[in-house]
């Protein structure tokens, strides 16, 4: 399954990429250190994707570690996106393949 995941955490970055979302600075470590779920009150959902999601489950699978159980990332996704005014649908997609391969 790490595989999978890992493939699957690819496609995200490169699928942020294509939509012109990957960014080359990262935010402010005020920003990052938020502890709100996903961050949403200091940064966009491709944001939190891409500066804390990626690299946190790259981590644990580096680690060997095992990885969350239980996920559930598409209901805030679909709500996040929303705001970002993007194509969301194939980034929507690869979401809720992660959401299945956690549950």
């Amino acid at each position: 399954m790490s595989t999978e995941v890992r493939e699957l955490l690819i496609s995200l970055e490169e699928e942020l990429k294509r939509l012109d979302c990957w960014q080359s600075m990262p935010p402010s470590a005020q920003a990052l250190a938020s502890t709100t779920p996903f961050c949403m009150d200091t940064m966009g959902f491709t944001q939190w994707l891409q500066w804390l999601f990626i690299p946190r489950v790259h981590a644990i699978l580096d680690q060997g570690a095992a990885l969350p159980k239980g996920a559930n990332i598409t209901s805030y996704a679909e709500e996040a996106l929303v705001l970002e005014k993007i194509e969301t649908t194939q980034l929507l997609v690869l979401v809720e393949r992660f959401d299945r391969l956690m549950n």
